[in-house]
């Protein structure tokens, strides 16, 4: 055994020491991934035990740090006693693709093998759930070539770690954030109506580990702010959903239109004011009536705007008083603002960064904007998206009111109140919120049910590529159904 692990080891620090590792885009590695993959799906997550006989060298020799050294015949047997006996509680496994390197053996010029190395992770698969990590190991493994056939000859299957869920969710989430080169991210999970781990990842500079109270630049997530803070007035009998603003604020682009009287707070929240999403997007750069308002649905951040307005001349207060008076101050969220310069710590705000790394600096808006640019930390929006599950700022009448569709926006998706609301299966229902500005991707899921969900921050044009795989991983079958719906 002893002189296996010295041959095994010598040669593949001897192709080591010739630079003789292959480009993951060469034929070989390639040819080798495949090989690697098949043997783990098919072998043992699929327990497919005649690919494995197929697949594996008669004189097959494996060496386990923990578990001593198996010939063929012992190795199918222990595949089938651990690996294939419990189809309800099924271990599979499954290679770290970035982690794969491959180096070949030739002789007189000849290929006749190669040395693979890399890192499996190792998962138990449930019914109705998403598969779960239960920890890591390396491995080196010999293959040797017959022909156009494969066969594995030699495996070191080493540094098993057995690891908490909490670390194994934060490598997932940083080897993410690292693969698309996504300078900080934030990540909150919810559980049971409580924050299960909230995380800033990343590094300034690439020395300095990002600060867990850094301040992110939101985009549209400031539009849930806005809307619980006015729905907090409408629960206190203060204001109403369906009174016309124009009663408070007439725009005098739209002063003398016949739809004036028709835009309402109910329109603004469910985005069918018939407004664009900006003026300036507009020729002449004019705020119009793209259709009669409560007729359909388009989003517009000018219908926030337009609300603000109202609100802030019936109130006589700025809309960030408001929401510090109704929403901030009762959840702590001391460094949550609408405008750059509330901020105290001016070193801790994030810029923001284009897909090949462009900083696009930070975003210095003095003007609070209903819609857009709230400035926040990961817990501090964290403690409102606990606050909402909780009813613990709105009531639940008014969480109803939330939750119940205004306008259908897509196949099983609408909008409700301030928040978008998927349609899922055995009548569950998730409600979302998106933001997506130069150097900002951020996004927030809820599962009313069970009190459960998700936030991502990130600060890149990309970041919204760390979505889908988040949802999948922490949600599982209900964020493959998010996913199928908004891919549709």
């Amino acid at each position: 055994m002893q002189i296996l692990f010295k041959s095994t080891l010598v040669l593949l620090l001897f192709t080591n020491f010739f630079n003789a590792q292959i480009s993951k885009t060469d034929a070989l590695f390639l040819d080798l991934e495949k090989q690697d993959s098949l043997l783990f799906e098919r072998g043992f997550n699929q327990c497919d035990i005649q690919y494995l006989e197929n697949t594996t060298a008669d004189n097959l020799k494996f060496f386990h740090d923990t578990g001593g050294f198996q010939n063929k015949k012992e190795f199918i047997t222990r595949t089938k006693k651990y690996i294939c006996s419990n189809l309800n509680k099924k271990p599979i496994r499954k290679a770290n693709v970035e982690s794969l390197n491959v180096f070949p053996l030739y002789n007189n010029g000849k290929l006749y093998g190669a040395i693979q190395t890399g890192t499996h992770d190792f998962f138990i698969r449930q019914n109705n759930k998403s598969d779960s990590i239960t920890g890591t190991a390396q491995f080196t493994s010999v293959w040797l070539k017959n022909k156009n056939d494969w066969k594995l000859s030699e495996v070191l299957s080493y540094n098993h770690q057995e690891k908490s869920q909490a670390q194994l969710d934060s490598a997932f989430i940083d080897d993410l954030r690292i693969k698309n080169k996504i300078p900080t991210l934030g990540f909150t999970l919810f559980q049971n109506g409580k924050i299960s781990c909230s995380k800033v990842f990343g590094e300034i500079n690439n020395s300095i580990k990002t600060p867990q109270n850094s301040v992110f630049n939101v985009a549209s997530l400031t539009k849930p702010i806005t809307a619980v803070t006015v729905l907090k007035l409408v629960e206190l009998g203060l204001w109403n959903l369906d009174e016309p603003l124009s009663k408070y604020w007439i725009d005098p682009d739209i002063k003398n239109h016949p739809y004036l009287n028709k835009v309402t707070t109910r329109s603004v929240l469910s985005h069918q004011t018939g407004f664009p999403n900006w003026r300036w997007q507009n020729h002449d750069k004019k705020l119009d009536f793209k259709f009669e308002p409560n007729t359909k649905y388009q989003y517009s951040g000018e219908g926030f705007e337009y609300l603000r307005k109202a609100i802030e001349f019936k109130f006589k207060k700025s809309l960030e008083d408001l929401a510090e008076s109704y929403v901030f101050r009762n959840l702590k969220m001391n460094d949550t603002h609408f405008t750059f310069n509330k901020v105290k710590d001016k070193s801790l705000l994030l810029s923001g960064f284009s897909d090949s790394g462009e900083n696009y600096g930070i975003v210095k808006n003095n003007n609070i904007n209903s819609a857009d640019d709230l400035l926040t930390t990961i817990d501090d929006y964290a403690n409102f998206l606990v606050a909402i599950l909780n009813n613990q700022i709105l009531n639940k009448n008014s969480f109803n009111q939330i939750i119940t569709e205004q306008v259908k926006t897509k196949d099983n998706k609408a909008f409700g109140l301030g928040f978008e609301i998927y349609k899922l299966k055995n009548n569950e229902i998730a409600i979302s919120h998106g933001g997506s500005d130069k150097g900002v991707q951020t996004i927030f899921f809820l599962l009313s049910e069970t009190k459960s969900g998700l936030l991502i921050f990130t600060n890149k044009d990309n970041g919204y590529a760390v979505f889908a795989p988040i949802l999948e991983y922490f949600l599982g079958n209900i964020g493959k159904q998010i996913i199928e719906i908004e891919t549709k």
